[in-house]
């Protein structure tokens, strides 16, 4: 779960303009909570925690269904409400490709009394109980835990049958206090918390719901209007200027994991070569410790040594990411990404790891497809 803002959906109907002309997908708007309150030292443990727990060893550096989004006011959070269960239950999870476990709050959690939607099993004529023990925590100290089920689950019109889901049985404060109700990973299998678990992005190709294993994501910015999609089996071309750029995926690990040419930041500053991992789930752009301090030098900001960096409140220098030969830029603003006194917190950081981690700042620049198949992501820079 990132730190970020809060969203709620809306259900519309449009029509997916790379398919056949009868081919329509589901849409879900989101909108920006406006109690959330960025917390940028959170947000580097979550993201760093989420990742070491699943390294071997950690060196401490059909039809097409859509859920389309729309970026909070601050751009800190996307988030989707998605149906389970018969008659459908409503739950907002965080959409995050850098997790492949699809759990939520529950009323097996008899302790919990925050204002989550609890999806209560009794009432799904399709639950069937698993039983299965799951847990999850982070660097901030949130963690849940619970066990699995099966059950229908409807993601953007697309109707998954006995899906894999993780009810929680205990959630801390933060977890409950929280304005969403779950995650919904869309990582590749293999980092699923439970062993064999077949993701939903696993489930919708194996039953025949979309004819190609790809999902495209635009996550819209305020300042533009807003709005975002994740479309599932195809890609909205409306979205998109110029073409795609693409570039190999090292799924070893279960991640969406690319190599960067490098960039450059600021008057002349320049950023070497590294890898990273392509993760909806994660608010913040978090280099390699090495990648950061060239950043931060370029962008004069200043290490924190938590893995933030403060960063000049009239900072009007750009960032830019080149990815298989094409250059993306990431403008001035999006390098804000909170005020803390007299003081900014820059939308950069470093990830503590041999690997960076490509989260929102990045992402709300580019259109992206996530391919599991061939596996490669492709971006394109936006229309």
């Amino acid at each position: 779960m990132k730190i970020s803002l809060c969203i709620a959906l809306l259900a519309t109907t449009a029509t997916l303009l790379n398919a056949a002309p009868t081919e329509k997908t589901l849409s879900f708007p989101l909108s920006a909570n406006p109690n959330y309150k960025p917390n940028p030292k959170n947000a580097v443990l979550k993201a760093r925690a989420k990742y070491y727990k699943h390294l071997t060893s950690v060196n401490a550096q059909g039809e097409d269904g859509s859920v389309p989004m729309t970026d909070d006011s601050n751009d800190l959070e996307y988030y989707g409400t998605v149906e389970v269960g018969t008659p459908p239950q409503k739950l907002k999870l965080d959409f995050d490709t850098g997790s492949s476990d699809l759990w939520f709050s529950s009323t097996l959690c008899s302790g919990c009394s925050g204002s989550q939607t609890k999806y209560d099993p009794k009432k799904s004529s399709t639950y069937k109980k698993e039983g299965k023990p799951w847990s999850i925590s982070y660097g901030d100290g949130s963690n849940a835990k619970g066990v699995t089920g099966l059950d229908t689950v409807n993601l953007g019109g697309l109707e998954i049958k006995q899906q894999r889901i993780e009810l929680a049985e205990s959630e801390s404060d933060q977890f409950q206090k929280g304005a969403t109700d779950g995650l919904l990973g869309l990582g590749f299998n293999s980092i699923s918390t439970v062993s064999g678990t077949k993701t939903p992005v696993d489930n919708l190709i194996e039953q025949g719901l979309i004819k190609n294993p790809v999902f495209g994501v635009f996550l819209g910015k305020a300042s533009k209007g807003g709005g975002g999609e994740y479309l599932f089996g195809g890609i909205n071309k409306s979205k998109v200027s110029g073409e795609f750029t693409k570039v190999k995926v090292d799924n070893s690990q279960g991640w969406y994991q690319i190599d960067v040419d490098g960039g450059s930041a600021g008057k002349g500053g320049k950023i070497d070569k590294f890898n990273g991992i392509v993760d909806t789930g994660t608010t913040l752009l978090l280099f390699t410790d090495e990648v950061a301090k060239q950043a931060g030098d370029a962008l004069k900001a200043t290490d924190n040594g938590d893995g933030t960096f403060s960063i000049p409140c009239d900072n009007s220098e750009d960032l830019t990411l080149t990815i298989s030969g094409t250059d993306f830029v990431i403008p001035a603003e999006d390098l804000i990404y909170a005020k803390q006194g007299s003081q900014c917190i820059a939308g950069f950081g470093s990830s503590g790891m041999e690997f960076a981690i490509l989260g929102d700042v990045f992402l709300k620049n580019v259109y992206t497809v996530f391919d599991q198949k061939t596996p490669e992501v492709q971006f394109a820079k936006l229309a």
